[in-house]
């Protein structure tokens, strides 16, 4: 099976090379990865101690980052690389601050592992989730590099709990430790002879809880908001717009409200001002405007988000509607109703709260519209779910601190 895997991957190689020259994201993929281990040769050296974090994406970062800032504090005088494996990830937080060197994690072949994992020459690998590559873990075990795997989710659809699943169910042995977030992860590991496990939870709620306590003031916001009711809808895809937008149109209540789109194209973002009837305004059109005479902001930038959420009185999730639903905790954590599409099955958080009454669902733009006025209606209702949200958040936090308590018998 390791062979078969080994030449799936290199097929894999070939073909995205193909792709790439078709395909914007699958390029940034491929050329992203041309200069990792130069990038790698000029930030490290063979005295240097490195934690290697990896991570799929924006939100397995966004996962990881309470325990790389404890790490960075506790232990100063390591460095930290970080890497991801889709560019929707690094091509945002390329630039962060909070690693050393932030880089792609080139493809799964034996070849780069070795050559990979000799250049970091990490003293301790951190995986977050989903990301398990046998050919690295392979070649760090090999090496006895402790290796932990962090807010990890298991279900039974997976392959390592088929019969045909060997493979895969043998690299999870290359993990010194595991970490869950659910006892059914626990329960599914340990049916396969994964015993090294420990209910550990989901660090995202340690980083929304840094949110929540952090300086999120805005002054462009303080401007538009003024004393008035807010719904600040994130991420919205077109399909979570169609059903926004009608009831953005029929309100007739003082309430303002904030977009900001996952696709930030001059070309959507003019079609969605275009459709509001109401006086809107786009972020990077707002200099010398008085904001507080708009009702609509549109937020045509990224980075600002988080901090917008802290203004809002509702929330509206997108990707319920579309290709998944994108984080409901970070407007959850202000202690605000989440209004979301009926795409939410396989978010645990987000199942959690609707089963508890914070997070609401809406089917169609009719039911949308009545959701809202009862929301703006019902001003008990509304605080009742919003609390519900912020109850959940401080229950679940504390992650990264059971985490770090084992990283600190490693290091």
């Amino acid at each position: 099976m390791s062979r078969i895997y080994n030449i799936a991957i290199q097929i894999s190689s070939l073909i995205l090379r193909l792709i790439a020259l078709f395909n914007p994201k699958i390029k940034l993929f491929v050329a992203g990865r041309k200069d990792v281990f130069q990038v790698l040769k000029n930030t490290f050296s063979k005295e240097d101690q490195v934690v290697w974090v990896h991570t799929a994406s924006l939100g397995e970062f966004e996962q990881g980052l309470p325990v790389i800032e404890r790490l960075k504090k506790e232990y100063p005088t390591y460095k930290i690389l970080v890497t991801f494996f889709s560019p929707s990830g690094y091509e945002v937080k390329k630039n962060s601050s909070a690693a050393h060197a932030i880089t792609y994690l080139p493809l799964d072949t034996l070849k780069n592992a070795e050559r990979f994992v000799k250049l970091v020459n990490p003293k301790l690998v951190i995986f977050v989730k989903y990301e398990i590559w046998p050919n690295y873990l392979k070649v760090l075990a090999q090496r006895k590099t402790p290796i932990l795997l962090i807010s990890a989710l298991f279900k039974e659809e997976q392959i390592y709990f088929k019969k045909y699943g060997g493979f895969m169910k043998r690299t999870l042995h290359n993990f010194s430790h595991i970490f869950v977030q659910n006892t059914n992860s626990v329960k599914l590991l340990h049916e396969i002879g994964i015993n090294h496990t420990s209910l550990g939870g989901d660090t995202r709620f340690d980083r929304v809880m840094e949110i929540l306590e952090r300086d999120n003031h805005l002054d462009f916001m303080e401007q538009f908001k003024t004393d008035s009711p807010l719904l600040v809808a994130g991420s919205t895809w077109p399909e979570d717009e169609e059903v926004l937008v009608p009831q953005i149109n029929a309100d007739t209540s003082n309430l303002k409200y904030v977009l900001a789109p996952h696709n930030i194209k001059p070309e959507h973002i003019a079609k969605l001002k275009t459709s509001i009837q109401k006086k809107t305004v786009l972020y990077s059109q707002m200099d010398n405007k008085s904001l507080s005479d708009y009702d609509v902001l549109i937020i045509d930038t990224i980075g600002l988000l988080t901090k917008i959420y802290s203004y809002a009185n509702l929330a509206y999730v997108g990707g319920g509607f579309a290709t998944g639903l994108h984080n409901t905790l970070e407007p959850a954590v202000f202690g605000i109703p989440v209004i979301i599409g009926s795409n939410y099955k396989g978010f645990k958080e987000a199942e959690d709260l609707v089963e508890q009454g914070g997070v609401l669902v809406v089917n169609s733009r009719e039911e949308h519209l009545i959701l809202m006025k009862k929301l703006l209606s019902d001003r008990d209702y509304l605080e009742r779910t919003g609390a519900v949200n912020l109850n959940y958040v401080i229950k679940n936090k504390g992650a990264s601190t059971q985490i770090m308590e084992h990283i600190r018998t490693l290091l």
